[in-house]
């Protein structure tokens, strides 16, 4: 299905959006996600299901100095 991740069009066979972070390889617990404009917590991850044309935004932090 197709999606619009982080501004640009992609594709994906995840069902939802843990299974769409897993995809990218991203540790969850350094990872924030927005679904359609909305900040999901982790827990909920796994209850959003994917479908065409939404907007997904993945925010992966990394350690730095």
């Amino acid at each position: 299905m197709k999606l619009m991740i982080n501004g640009k069009p992609e594709e994906t066979t995840a069902g939802t959006v843990a299974e769409l972070v897993e995809s990218y390889g991203l540790e969850e617990a350094l990872v924030v996600a927005e679904v359609n404009g909305k900040i999901v917590y982790r827990e909920q991850w796994n209850g959003i299901r994917i479908q065409s044309g939404m907007k997904i935004e993945i925010v992966h932090f990394v350690g730095g100095g």
